[in-house]
Parts: structure tokens; C-alpha cells; sequence
């Protein structure tokens, strides 16, 4: 179970020091493992009036010939990117990690400055086509410089890695878009375009086009691959005598800034919001759904229906006891990691100096599958033979690596309990791991109801997992047992998921499940306009679930939209009322024709839910219903409804 009890307001080490702290403190690093050799060399320091977004400079200062840039929205792509780092050095390559935020893009003119320089990208594409934050600034300027051809990168050799989800509309575009700007700009492509496919397998993609990649590399600069052997980027340093007030405690950039809350509030500066209201939705077997209601009124945040509100959750407690447990750790035990190689894109991987509780609760991912390469990692860790040869045939075959970890829902904890004789040094677990990130979710609520809330709608992921354990989903368990009056760290992400100024303009809603969740937001927003005196348009809701009498979100509410206007058709799918299961795309299909017309007088179209089925099947839905009901061909209905996209009147929201 998660820290219910966890006083954010303070934050302090005593509100770290649970139940469940082993009472040895650490004195020096675990002792009878293999050795990972760190470098000798210390982490740089920028010098005094040094341009800073010039990356070009900084690579030069510290001996860099080669740059991994990362446009990262969960973390996966500056995972990526670290790895580059440091398989660059088999191919003689002194590389850096990049977060594009911090440079700028017309830099990329003068790399061919550096003799034999490569520039390789890992690049996530959000939500609908859209580049990450962090890569936002990179995209415009990029953009901007392809439309007035007003960059020469003709000096500039690289190669461009994707990551996105192929159930998407715009799959991988910002890849895409990099790629090919990049080339029209002069630039010299190594290697083609890698597209990771997170829908299928994204981390055989990553290795397959590394692979690929790095062999291309070979040629085209003529060097050959040295040997396969790790190296470390940080050294672990056991800080006992640092003051408390010095200790970072879950923060997630600056000391104490959850102690002294200043505005603005955002990704790096989260705000502590108090939960006011957690409550059951419906609750059945191991399915769980809550609505959560956060309160900002002293925080300045704005948000609008159709925005995500970002949570950053913390590891389950008793997690975090049984890897103490496994590894033998003084969870009080105050430390630093420290960038001892100058490869590393920050000085430390997260808040330092801190104490192993925080470490593994508030900032590495110990919950989640890990990856392909971190199980081959704990390879030189493994003493048994036949454990090691199971990590092997896991590491080396992917079928094994996806029933082993994927579909028996394994976590770090569990592999290593699982395998009694992996001792990885809980510093190189700490560099190894990635980093804990804030999970996403659509905001239930409009600010024109509820101004001084936020409100969330978040189903429970809680099962017996094919291994036999118990499955906690990291952040909805977390939200789970924040009871009113708990802080939770929070930040609000805008979104073009929007409705038409102009309430006269009809909508189509289609929402499943939690998928219901922005659109009682945009149902706030009719019933105010309403409420004013605006003509309202048609407004339809699609609505679906399991059982409509267990099931079924916001009920009352829902009904009373519709008695007072705000609604104008409510269809409800309950898939399991009868024995052939109907779906909301079944109840699109029903009402076609009045969809159809809708449609003819500028209706909006808007899909939040599940997206490798639920939006697949009401998209192939609205096209058979501009076939039938507006004697399109299919070809025609779909290009249709590719205008609809480019004109933002078909939006969706999925995941």
C-alpha cells in the first residue's frame, strides 16, 4: 500500500522513516559483487559567462564528437538516448545526452565544426501528432528554418529514432518530421529512420534499429566496434553528517519546494494539491473506479475542460520494503549519486543527497515491467548458473522476454526474488532503473464549475497477475489511497482536445469507460453556456461500459444534463446487459443517420478511450456511415474524415 499517511506539507525525514526501515544504517557500498569500473574523469563544470544553449560549445569543451538528443514525454526516449551514450564508446564516439529544452536548434549548423560529429535523435511524438515539451522549441525552429530553407546542415550527419504508437492517426510524425526537415535542410542521413511501435514492441525496434544503425555508422566513419563492456556514469556517496534541512525528501527538482510552495507550477515545480474529495464510482471483483477532486484554489492554476492534469505518483510502500529486504538496505541512509564520468547528461539521476527510502519511493521506478536491457544487466550479477541461463534465454529471445516479464507482469522486486542469487549493487540499480514519471490523466471537470478544483475520474489497476502476485498499477493505487486531506504532486498539461468556441456548433462524443471523463467537462461547459443563455447545438454522447447497473459514470449527473438541454441524445452501451455484447461504435452504427446529418452542418467529432480498439472501430463505424448515409465510396468517407482531422473537427484523446 502506498504512504497514506505521508504528511506532503513537510515532507520531513521522519515522515520517511516508516514501519518498515531496517535499522542498519549503510556504511560503505555492498561489498562480494562484480566490479563495474567507474572513469576517472570528473563531471565538467560551465564555466562563468559560457553560452549554455550552445551545444555545439559545450561538446567541444568536453571532448564530445557525438550527441544524443531526446524529445521525452514519460521518460522512455531519455532512457534511449542514455544507452546511446554508452554503447557510443564501442565505436570510439565520446558522446553526450541532450534534453532539447536546454539547447538550441540553430546550433545544429555549426557541428560540422567537430571533426567526424554525429547527431543522433530519440523522439516521442504526444497525444496527436504533437511533439513533447521538451522538443517544442527544436520542432518550431526546425520548421520555420525548412519552410524559408534558412539553415545549411549540409555539415551535419545523423540519424533520427521515433517512438510512438501505430494506433495513432499521426504515428510517429515528429520523427517523421525530423527526418525528413533535416535531409530537405542538406543534412547527411547515416542510417534511415527508425519507428518504434509501442503498440507492439518498441523495445525490439529501439535494439534492432540501434543495431542497425551502429553498423551503418562503422562505415560511414570508418571505425570498428570495440568491445561490449559496461561503464559507470555516477559513484554512490554515503552522506551521514548532511543536516536534515539539506536532504531532498521526494521533491522533483528543488530542495524544499514543497515546504515553500511558489508559483509557477509545472513539470519541474509541481503543486501540492490537497485532495478534497475520494470516492468510490463503482467497485466489483478487481475492478475499481474513483472520482478524485483536487483542490487549487490557492495555487493560480488555470486549466480548461479537455486538459490533463499530470500526478506524480510514489512507489507502493511495501514494495519498497521487500527490495530493502532482498538487497539488505538501511532504507535511513542518507546519499549521493554523483556524475564521476563526463557522459552524463546531469549531475546527479535524480534529487541528491537523499536517503534510500526517498530514492526508491518518490524517484526510480521499481513498479513497472523492466526493460530487456536492464535484465541483461543484472547478468554480471548472477551467481547461479541455471538463473543466469534463464536471464540469458529471457535477454536473448523475445518471446521469452514478453511471457517472463510482460505477461506475468513482473517488476524489479519481483525478478530479484524470483532469482535469489542476482546481487546487483543497489548503486547500480539506482543508475540502472529509469526515472519514476508523472502519469497523465483527462480532467473530468470544467473550470467554469468547478474554478478552484480539479477533478479526476481514474479506473484502479489492481489483479493477480499471471505469476501469482498481486498487480498494483503505480499511480491509480497511489490515488488510491490519498484520502482527503492528503497533498498530491500535481501539474496541468494544455491540450487541443477542445470544444468549439461557438456552442451552437453541434458535437458527437464517444467515451467509454473513463474515456467519459473530458467530456463531463465539456457537459459542464453546455450546461454554463445554458445556463447564460447561449443557443446550445446537438449534443450527443456515446457513452459505454460493462453493466449499465454497476457500471454506469456519473449516472445522475448525465441524466440531469439531459433533462436540462445540455444534452440532447445519451446513449448508453452497457456491453454485458445482454448476450451478445454491444459497444458504442454498435450505437454510432444505430444512429447513423442523424449522425450523418450532424456531420453536413460542421459537427465536431470527439474519441477519448482505449486506442487500439475502441477508436479503430468507431473510426471504421464513421466511415460506414458516410457510405450508407451519404452514398460515399469508401475511399471518399475516409479522406472525409481525414479533412475532419486536419480542421481539428474529428479530435481524439487515447491511449
Amino acid at each position: 500500500m502506498a504512504l497514506d499517511t505521508l504528511d506532503w506539507t513537510v515532507l520531513s525525514v521522519a515522515a520517511l522513516a516508516v514501519a518498515y526501515v531496517i535499522k542498519r544504517r549503510l556504511s560503505a557500498a555492498p561489498t562480494g559483487r562484480p566490479a563495474v569500473p567507474p572513469p576517472a574523469a570528473a563531471a565538467p563544470k560551465a564555466t562563468p559567462g559560457e553560452n549554455e544553449r550552445n551545444f555545439v560549445e559545450k561538446m567541444k569543451k568536453s571532448d564530445k564528437n557525438c550527441i544524443i538528443f531526446f524529445g521525452s514525454q514519460t521518460g522512455t526516449a531519455e532512457e534511449y538516448a542514455g544507452r546511446l551514450v554508452k554503447e557510443a564508446r564501442r565505436y570510439s564516439f565520446k558522446a553526450m545526452a541532450a534534453d532539447m529544452k536546454d539547447y538550441d536548434a540553430q546550433y545544429l549548423a555549426d557541428v560540422g565544426t567537430i571533426p567526424d560529429a554525429l547527431v543522433l535523435f530519440c523522439l516521442a511524438t504526444y497525444g496527436e501528432g504533437e511533439p513533447t515539451d521538451n522538443a517544442r522549441d527544436f520542432h518550431d525552429w526546425l520548421k520555420e528554418a525548412e519552410g524559408s530553407q534558412s539553415a545549411d546542415l549540409s555539415a551535419l550527419r545523423f540519424s533520427v529514432f521515433g517512438l510512438g504508437n501505430k494506433t495513432y492517426e499521426q504515428f510517429n510524425y515528429v520523427g517523421k518530421f525530423f527526418d525528413g526537415a533535416l535531409a530537405k535542410l542538406g543534412a547527411n542521413r547515416v542510417y534511415p529512420r527508425g519507428d518504434g511501435d509501442d503498440d507492439a514492441n518498441l523495445e525490439d525496434d529501439f535494439n534492432a534499429w540501434k543495431d542497425a544503425m551502429w553498423s551503418a555508422v562503422c562505415v560511414a566513419f570508418n571505425v570498428q566496434a570495440g568491445d561490449d563492456a559496461s561503464f559507470r556514469q555516477y559513484a554512490m556517496k554515503f552522506r551521514p553528517d548532511v543536516p536534515v534541512e539539506k536532504v531532498f525528501t521526494g521533491e522533483i527538482s528543488t530542495l524544499n519546494a514543497y515546504a515553500q510552495q511558489k508559483r509557477p507550477f509545472n513539470m519541474q515545480n509541481p503543486y501540492l494539491a490537497t485532495v478534497l474529495v475520494n470516492r468510490e464510482l463503482y467497485s466489483d471483483n478487481e475492478r475499481s473506479c474513483r472520482h478524485i477532486e483536487l483542490d487549487i484554489s490557492a495555487a493560480g492554476i488555470r486549466y480548461a475542460a479537455g486538459d490533463h492534469v499530470a500526478v506524480y505518483p510514489s512507489n507502493n510502500a511495501m514494495l519498497v520494503q521487500r527490495l530493502a529486504v532482498r538487497l539488505g538496505l538501511d532504507l535511513d541512509a542518507v546519499f549521493s549519486l554523483d556524475a564521476v564520468d563526463e557522459t552524463a547528461k546531469k549531475r546527479h539521476p535524480f534529487p541528491c543527497p537523499c536517503t534510500l527510502a526517498t530514492a526508491l519511493q518518490h524517484y526510480v521506478d521499481i513498479s513497472g515491467r523492466p526493460s530487456a536491457y536492464v535484465v541483461r544487466e543484472l547478468l554480471p550479477f548472477t551467481s547461479d548458473s541455471a538463473e543466469k541461463e534463464k536471464l540469458q534465454s529471457v535477454v536473448k529471445d523475445p518471446a521469452k522476454y514478453h511471457e517472463w516479464v510482460v505477461e506475468s507482469e513482473r517488476n524489479i522486486v519481483d525478478i530479484l526474488e524470483d532469482m535469489p542469487s542476482v546481487a546487483p549493487p543497489v548503486d547500480y540499480l539506482l543508475e540502472l532503473l529509469p526515472r519514476l514519471q508523472p502519469r497523465y490523466y483527462s480532467i473530468s471537470s470544467s473550470p467554469k464549475a468547478h474554478n478552484t478544483a480539479i477533478h479526476i475520474t481514474a479506473a484502479v489497476v489492481r489483479h493477480t497477475a499471471r505469476s501469482g502476485r498481486q498487480f498494483n498499477g503505480v499511480a491509480t493505487t497511489y490515488l488510491l489511497d490519498q484520502q482527503p486531506g492528503a497533498r498530491v504532486p500535481i501539474f496541468v498539461r494544455q491540450s487541443s482536445f477542445r470544444l468549439p468556441v461557438d456552442t451552437k456548433v453541434p458535437v458527437i462524443m464517444v467515451g467509454p469507460g473513463t474515456g467519459l471523463a473530458p467530456f463531463r467537462g465539456f457537459v459542464q461547459e453546455r450546461l454554463h453556456a445554458k445556463s447564460a443563455g447561449k443557443p446550445i447545438g446537438d449534443t450527443m454522447l456515446f457513452f459505454g461500459c460493462q453493466r449499465s447497473e454497476h457500471h454506469y459514470l456519473y449516472r445522475d449527473e448525465l441524466h440531469g444534463a439531459k433533462e436540462a438541454g445540455a444534452l440532447t441524445h445519451l446513449t448508453v452501451a452497457a456491453s454485458r446487459d445482454q448476450a451478445s455484447k454491444v459497444y458504442v461504435q454498435h450505437h454510432l452504427r444505430d444512429h447513423g443517420e442523424q449522425v450523418c446529418q450532424l456531420l453536413k452542418r460542421g459537427a465536431y467529432v470527439y474519441v477519448c478511450g482505449d486506442a487500439k480498439k475502441m477508436a479503430h472501430d468507431v473510426h471504421v463505424a464513421l466511415e460506414e456511415i458516410l457510405v450508407q448515409h451519404d452514398s460515399k465510396t469508401r475511399e471518399q468517407a475516409a479522406d472525409f474524415l481525414k479533412t475532419l482531422r486536419t480542421k481539428r473537427r474529428y479530435q481524439q484523446d487515447v491511449w
